[in-house]
């Protein structure tokens, strides 16, 4: 039960980013380098985790839930 509990809202987190790049796609495309892709991408990191946090929170999640899922919206917004 929890195993598909927490898949259920990884796809979720996956579908509520799938229509935005992730942060390391977008600094590619801005020609990022650098300092300046640093914080780009530490400055979408940390707004990913605030949403991501209000998400979690929006389903009332708590506990090894929420961290996974938080971890894994991250994860997924952030990008490779």
């Amino acid at each position: 039960m929890t195993k598909t509990l927490i898949a259920a809202l990884a796809l979720t987190c996956v579908s509520t980013f799938a229509h935005a790049q992730s942060c390391t796609l977008q600094a590619g495309d801005k020609k990022l380098a650098g300092a300046a892709k640093t914080s780009f991408l530490t400055k979408c990191e940390k707004d990913a985790g605030a949403a991501c946090d209000k998400q979690a929170a929006d389903k009332k999640l708590s506990g090894a839930a929420k961290t996974s899922f938080t971890k894994k919206c991250v994860t997924d917004a952030v990008g490779s």
